[in-house]
């Protein structure tokens, strides 16, 4: 069997045009590559966005506006990998603007879309083989809702 590639797909109501344009604004090597709009055979207004085409950091997306028939929820996120706590600051407070916080770095965009913005370095502490550095570094996080990478040190460092 050969496949062309594997894609997450999106359904909003009607705002899948202006929620790509905004991720793809997030990320280096993103684009909009396709914009399908409705015809006179419907289901949607003739014109209207019904499908958008996009890549987030090389990774192909598709965005469909479908109707208020399905409702995102955080059972399904978007996972971004972070090397460096600026990028997590920046990517944390952008997509969190008009959205709401989340534990341990899942947060909820203006769209209704979950994402999890995480440290690298949080898997590497969470796997140490002293299993009470890790645990400290649980606890803390557990009480975080954006992942402050000093502070899992600290946790790390304590004893």
């Amino acid at each position: 069997m050969s496949i062309r590639g594997i894609s997450p797909f999106l359904w909003f109501d009607t705002d899948a045009e202006p929620a790509a344009r905004f991720y793809v604004s997030l990320f280096k090597r993103s684009r909009i590559r396709r914009v399908t709009r409705y015809g006179p055979a419907g289901p949607g207004v003739p014109g209207s966005v019904m499908i958008v085409e996009f890549e987030l950091a090389g990774q192909p997306f598709i965005a469909l506006n479908g109707g208020p028939v399905f409702r995102f929820n955080p059972a399904i996120s978007l996972a971004i990998s972070c090397s460096t706590q600026q990028q997590v600051d920046t990517l944390w407070n952008r997509l969190t603007r008009g959205g709401k916080a989340g534990q341990c770095g899942w947060l909820e965009d203006r769209f209704g879309v979950s994402w999890q913005v995480v440290p690298t370095r949080l898997s590497e502490l969470l796997a140490d083989p002293d299993p009470e550095r890790a645990a400290r570094v649980t606890r803390t996080m557990l009480k975080m809702q954006k992942i402050d990478v000093p502070a899992l040190e600290r946790a790390a460092r304590e004893r």
